[in-house]
Parts: structure tokens; sequence; C-alpha cells
């Protein structure tokens, strides 16, 4: 499929999508969150990819909602149809995909850019990105998953830092926070970020997949509940080929080759 605002490569299992409106600091508009959240739909249907980097074009990562094509469209705009109609789409797209998802966040990380970058499985940060909940700034709340995602990362107390102060934190300070996995220089990122990829796509994608949903269905669930899911969930995993090529390289002390399968 031929994209106007995005690129997607996929190379040995990992599915790459990149924002690419680099002269707006990749933000978005309606096609690219429409041909963002339909690349990742694809990305999960399709057995050839096992795992999925999102990462920018040029010095941002993404600069969030783009405002001057909404100004344009001032007259009858509602902003809760928009989202319903857009992030929340992508931003459910993105939790729901059975397979890792990697941000490699690159530069600046901000409004409904910073909402995708925390939906993300995974973050690994340039040591010159930056996330800012700049919301509060245009008197605005959160939105685009940031209310649910942000606590679940760092706690309440800084979540609503970020939300009211509208103040970016540095990739180091998010690094402390636990908001990224890991700080690498910029110009190792997306060597790093491929090692991670590449990495994820050889291992077992069916188990990560239960994996991220066992995860996410566990934060409303009593202890109770999580272990009876788990249970569920174990089962499902234990009649997969790659359980049982991983546990037959286990017993021949070799390295397991999954298939994904």
């Amino acid at each position: 499929m031929a994209y106007e605002t995005i690129s997607y490569e996929l190379t040995e299992g990992v599915a790459t999508i990149t924002l690419n409106r680099p002269q707006r600091l990749n933000a978005f508009n309606d096609e690219m969150i429409r041909e963002t959240t339909a690349a990742l739909r694809d990305a999960g249907r399709d057995a050839a990819v096992r795992c999925v980097v999102i990462t920018g074009e040029g010095r941002a990562f993404s600069s969030g909602q783009d405002l001057a094509d909404v100004q344009e469209r001032q007259d009858g705009f509602s902003i809760g149809e928009h989202l319903r109609t857009g992030y929340n789409r992508l931003i459910k797209q993105m939790v729901t995909l059975e397979k890792p998802v990697i941000g490699a966040i690159n530069g600046v990380a901000a409004g409904a850019g910073c909402s995708v970058a925390l939906a993300c499985d995974l973050r690994i940060a340039a040591d010159s990105a930056s996330f800012i909940e700049v919301f509060s700034k245009v008197g605005l709340i959160p939105d685009s998953g940031s209310t649910w995602l942000l606590p679940r990362l760092i706690g309440y107390a800084r979540a609503y830092e970020m939300a009211v102060m509208a103040e970016p934190v540095s990739a180091e300070k998010a690094l402390q926070w636990g908001l990224v996995n890991d700080v690498v220089p910029a110009a190792q990122l997306p060597e790093i970020t491929l090692a991670w990829a590449r990495r994820l796509a050889k291992g077992p994608t069916a188990a990560f997949g239960l994996t991220k949903r066992a995860m996410i269905r566990a934060s409303s669930m009593t202890l109770a509940e999580a272990l009876d899911y788990e249970a569920m969930l174990q089962e499902v995993a234990g009649r997969t080929a790659d359980n049982r090529e991983g546990v037959t390289a286990f017993l021949e002390k070799r390295q397991p080759q999954f298939r994904g399968e």
C-alpha cells in the first residue's frame, strides 16, 4: 500500500513505521492518523511481521496534532468526535496489537505525539529526545490515552505534574522516571532499536502477544481474576509450536528456533 504521510518498511520480521511529515515536525493530520492506524492493522494481520517499530522522520518524533489543520476547520469542529474517530482508534490499535511495538523516540514527543509514544510497549529514546504533555497550554486535558497510560508508567504525582506544568521532560529524566526503557546517543538510535527489534522478531511472537494482553487486562483485575486469566492464556501458549520448540531446545541444550507460531 502506498502512503502519503508515513513510510512502511518490512525487513527480517521487523515492520518500521516512520511518521513522515518532517516539515510539520510530524504533526498528525487526519490522513496521518488514518495511515498509521491502517499500517498497524496490516502489521497485525501479516504473519511475516513479528515486531513493529514506530519512529519519526527528521528532528521530531511527533509534535502532536497539527493545529493549523484544525484551525482551517474551526467552524463545526468537534474535538470529541475527532478523538473518537481518529486518535482513539489509533491508540486502541497499538495497545491491542499482539506483537511488540517499540517506539524509537528520535526527538520531541508532544501532545498526541507523546500519547503515541506512551502507547508503545517499549521506548528507546535518543539523548536529544524529550516528552511534553502540552495540552494545558491551550486549555485542554491530556488525551489520546495519556490519562490512562501516563499514570500507569510513572505514577499519579509525576503524571499530573507533566499534565499541568506542561514542561518538557528530558530523555535522562524520562529514564529516571521509568517513562523509557533506555536512552542512547541520537546517532545510534536506529541501530540500537533495530537490534532490539530483531531480537524480539526472533522470539515466540504468540507468547509476547499473550503477555501483553495479560498485563493490560490485569490492570483492571483482582489478583484472583488475574491468576485465572493467566492460567487460561498459559493453556493457549502451551499449545503453540514455539512452546514445543522452546522445551525441546532446552532439553537438547541449544538455542530455540522460534517461528512465531
